[in-house]
């Protein structure tokens, strides 16, 4: 049961418990505050120089009573977890303030945070007696974008407003309000990005690509929030008055997810979460979610599996009493283990037999491409960055029906066909799952049994989405992955992908200054262009000009 009284600064219980029954058979059902009990507040406030406040419910019965210091007091924990996207919290708090101060941020912040139903200041006059009356209550998402509405009377006799109906009135709205933006079962999501160096548009760039993959991974985004910051915070990694902000905005926009563009380490996803009562995702976990969503062969689902118990293993923590319980019973006494060992004992020896099963994907697949040599038929390997168009260029290449989609990750499973060039040379071709920028080192680690495909890769074709804003740090990007994988001296030639999208006097200029061929996967456009160049840089020969049907 919930203590009913606040912070009481010396206070004996006894004595708040008679203030709480004096006060009770003075409360208004349908002002915001009756007169008689303004003045026993205002009262108390004036022989103490201290704040006092009552939550009183919509019966009309006072819940806790709360005191405080001259200049602010603190609202019990009556549970941070917020009464639903609709209903408000059926409480009202009503308090006073010795300097006739209009409500504070503090004030407006516990009306959003706790959902109150309204949060109204009583200003104590000279002579003790109540003065203005300040309050505000919330409000359904607007054009003005305004969280809160705030109301002055110059005395708590002068007309409140009917407590009651304009309750009902609000709950009316925000229940219309949110039927009228429901797209089905989507999550809806608000995305954070912060800036540390100073490079603006860079970080601009990198919410754009982390709004594509929210929309990857079914989230609809309600809004986007940019922090420019000299450091990181180590609590909440924005400031936490943005994150205050933030929690206004989804609770307003009816958000039930954060979802930031930075990796958070345990203690910032732990604190984000507790100060917002909000769903926190990470730029890993949300790619994590796709991986796991696109996973379609055992292979994959393995992979996937491994990368997300990395992931979670240092995030392993102690969340409520029963994981501190030790695992006792008959042969069990002593010391034993706790719950949360348990948990992580398990973990630990399911990556271990994962990452065994993993070792044997690599085999099995060493074993495939001993074959391939023992046929002498070289490995093409397309990389490139997400959805830049490397499955459609699979199936224009060797008329397959591999899956594509204008989504990132569509290709999770590595995909080989044979290819044969103008030249009657053949070759295995190789799809391979896009990079991004800021790839999750786990995700990078899981997949080795996949990305080992391009340790045997004879040419790397780099598919770039030309018409791409951010095409030269999707370049880097991909750079730096391949350099970890040992990749860096390998052949490549650059695929100027998606030209039907740019200008030809653009088309050339990047031919010009960067190299490689220009082509459209969507319209075959460039295609005989690039098998030549292709066959060329494979073969020590110069194939014939005259540009042969595709054959597979």
């Amino acid at each position: 049961m919930n203590e009913p009284f606040g912070n009481t600064f010396g206070l004996k219980a006894s004595e708040l418990k008679h203030l709480k029954n004096t006060w009770k058979r003075r409360v208004s059902v349908h002002e915001i505050v009756s007169p008689e009990l303004a003045r026993h507040l205002c009262e108390f406030s004036a022989q103490t120089h201290r704040q006092v406040g009552v939550l009183i419910s919509r019966k009309g019965e006072i819940e806790h009573v709360v005191v405080g210091n001259a200049h602010k007091l603190d609202l019990p924990d009556i549970g941070r977890s917020r009464a639903g996207q609709v209903r408000l919290r059926g409480l009202r708090f009503v308090h006073t303030h010795l300097k006739s101060e209009a409500l504070t941020k503090d004030d407006l912040t516990d009306l959003a945070l706790l959902r109150l139903d309204l949060i109204a200041a009583i200003g104590v006059k000279d002579d003790g007696l109540p003065g203005v009356l300040h309050f505000a209550h919330l409000l359904p998402q607007n054009a003005d974008a305004a969280l809160w509405r705030m109301e002055t009377l110059p005395s708590v006799h002068d007309g409140q407003p009917d407590f009651g109906a304009t309750m009902t009135a609000l709950e009316d709205e925000l229940a219309l309000t949110t039927r009228a933006r429901k797209v089905g079962d989507r999550e809806r999501a608000v995305l954070v990005g912060v800036c540390l160096d100073g490079k603006r548009a860079n970080t601009e760039a990198s919410l754009v690509e982390l709004k594509e993959l929210a929309r990857t991974a079914g989230v609809e985004v309600v809004d986007e929030v940019l922090q420019m910051r000299k450091q990181v915070d180590p609590r909440y990694l924005i400031g936490r008055g943005k994150l205050d902000e933030l929690n206004l905005k989804s609770m307003q926009m009816g958000a039930e997810l954060l979802i930031f563009d930075k990796e958070l380490n345990p203690s910032q996803a732990r604190g984000i979460n507790e100060a917002t009562s909000l769903k926190v995702l990470d730029r890993t976990q949300l790619i994590l979610d796709i991986f796991a969503q696109r996973a379609q062969s055992a292979d994959g689902k393995l992979q996937v599996e491994l990368a997300q118990l990395k992931y979670l293993m240092p995030r392993l923590v102690q969340s409520d009493d029963s994981l501190s319980r030790l695992a006792g019973g008959i042969g069990g006494r002593g010391p034993g283990e706790t719950k949360l060992e348990i948990d992580r004992r398990r973990v630990r020896e399911r990556i271990s037999q994962l990452d065994k099963r993993i070792d044997q994907l690599s085999v099995n697949r060493q074993t495939r491409r001993r074959s391939r040599e023992r046929h002498e038929l070289p490995v093409v390997s397309i990389v490139g960055y997400t959805n830049a168009g490397k499955s459609t260029l699979l199936n224009v290449l060797t008329r397959s029906e591999v899956l594509t989609e204008d989504k990132l990750f569509a290709t999770l499973d590595p995909t080989s066909r044979r290819l044969r060039f103008p030249r009657e040379h053949e070759v295995i071709i190789t799809d391979t799952v896009g990079f991004i920028r800021d790839l999750p080192k786990d995700l990078v680690s899981a997949f080795r049994a996949t990305l080992e495909e391009l340790d045997d890769a004879a040419l790397l074709l780099h598919v770039i989405d030309a018409a791409d804003p951010a095409r030269d740090q999707q370049i880097e990007s991909v750079e730096k992955i391949l350099l970890q994988l040992g990749l860096s001296d390998r052949p490549r030639l650059l695929v100027w992908n998606k030209i039907d999208r740019i200008s030809e006097e653009e088309a050339d200029a990047l031919i010009s200054d960067r190299g490689g061929v220009a082509i459209s996967a969507a319209t075959s456009r460039g295609i005989d262009a690039l098998l030549l160049k292709a066959e060329r840089t494979l073969f020590a020969e110069v194939a014939d000009d005259s540009l042969a049907m595709l054959r597979v």
